[in-house]
């Protein structure tokens, strides 16, 4: 009996700690891991700011440059496209104020505002679009009156400007070994660029003479494309055609009279300095010269003129020249002495025979 009721107590010792231990691995078991899920702000703010739906724009804030949109426009464009609020699932009942605080909330978005409040000399209202915004610090909240937000997390890349990154040092290296390209590869690019090149200068100046022109004769500041200059447009607004309303006072008519005999007075002059045929031909023939250096240019050309161009080598004075060298100063001042004597005693010689 006493050896029955040891066996069993010894079998319920084992059994606990056979369960313990058992438990004790379950418990050092990590939990299985589920798949880490994105933010569905995250994804709507990424969404909205790739639609080309919502008007924004580039500025400087706080020495980094931000992009950036409207209060109002964001309200506009969640009206007109209520299918990217569909990302949100449970939320996307929400307004647009309500979805706006919670990205400022998320620091998605920040609330900023213009730093110049005053309007500037002959300026009717403040501008639409500011070039430089500072930090809103009173109320980091929604509003659509005069108020803009910028997107605080950096933009997806576009495939485009990964290309472009990788192709500009190749385009770079191209460029620089222009000089040992082929003539009619050399003829393509020149003319490539001289044409590109005049299109643009073409473009410019019939855009200035049609805005001098209509301010003059109308009063009216008109420009033709009128993002072509600028530093930040998209590709679709670099090439607007048609130009801004004008929202300045009309110039006084003195100004349009004093510009306008000034134009004339530079129109005549031109045309009275204006280079002659013959002044003309020289430049072009001056030109066409620098051109064909260019384009004729090749490393086989160039070695073949240097060593044509080397003078050449008399060993006979080398000689000399080295032999004199390694005599010293005392030797070449002799060998100066007997020519100067020399030229003496000859120059007598011919004094002499002058004289009889």
């Amino acid at each position: 009996m006493k050896k029955h009721a040891g066996a069993e107590k010894k079998r319920v010792k084992r059994s606990s700690g056979s369960s313990s231990t058992a438990a004790r691995d379950s418990g050092s078991d990590p939990p299985p891991r589920k798949g880490v899920k994105k933010d569905v702000f995250q994804l709507f703010a990424e969404k909205v700011r790739d639609n080309k739906g919502l008007e924004s724009r580039w500025a400087v804030m706080e020495e980094a440059r931000v992009e950036y949109f409207r209060g109002k426009d964001f309200v506009s464009f969640l009206k007109n496209h209520p299918e990217c609020k569909e990302i949100l699932e449970e939320d996307k009942d929400l307004d647009a104020e309500d979805i706006a605080n919670v990205l400022l909330g998320k620091n998605l978005l920040v609330r900023c505002d213009r730093v110049t409040k005053t309007l500037r000399p002959g300026k009717k209202k403040l501008s639409t679009w500011p070039a430089h915004l500072e930090i809103y610090r009173e109320d980091q909240g929604f509003s659509e009156n005069d108020a803009f937000f910028a997107w605080t997390f950096e933009k997806r890349h576009p495939l485009w400007q990964t290309l472009l990154s990788f192709f500009w040092p190749v385009l770079t290296l191209a460029i620089c070994l222009f000089p040992v390209y082929p003539h009619r590869c050399k003829l393509i690019v020149l003319y490539s660029c001289a044409g590109i090149l005049l299109m643009i200068l073409s473009l410019l100046f019939v855009r200035a003479v049609a805005f001098g022109a209509m301010w003059i004769l109308l009063g009216k500041r008109v420009w033709f494309f009128p993002n072509i200059l600028a530093e930040e447009a998209t590709l679709k607004e670099l090439f607007r055609f048609w130009p801004k309303k004008d929202e300045e006072e009309p110039p006084k008519w003195t100004s349009r009279l004093f510009y306008t005999v000034v134009a004339v007075v530079v129109v005549m002059l031109l045309r009275r300095h204006a280079p002659d045929e013959a002044a003309r031909a020289r430049y072009q023939r001056r030109m066409s010269n620098i051109i064909d250096d260019v384009l004729e240019w090749s490393p086989k050309l160039a070695l073949s003129g240097l060593m044509e161009n080397q003078p050449p080598v008399n060993i006979t004075e080398a000689a000399n020249n080295s032999s004199d060298a390694a005599a010293g100063p005392d030797h070449t001042e002799e060998a100066d002495l007997d020519e100067t004597q020399a030229e003496e005693e000859a120059e007598d010689w011919t004094n002499s025979d002058i004289k009889t």
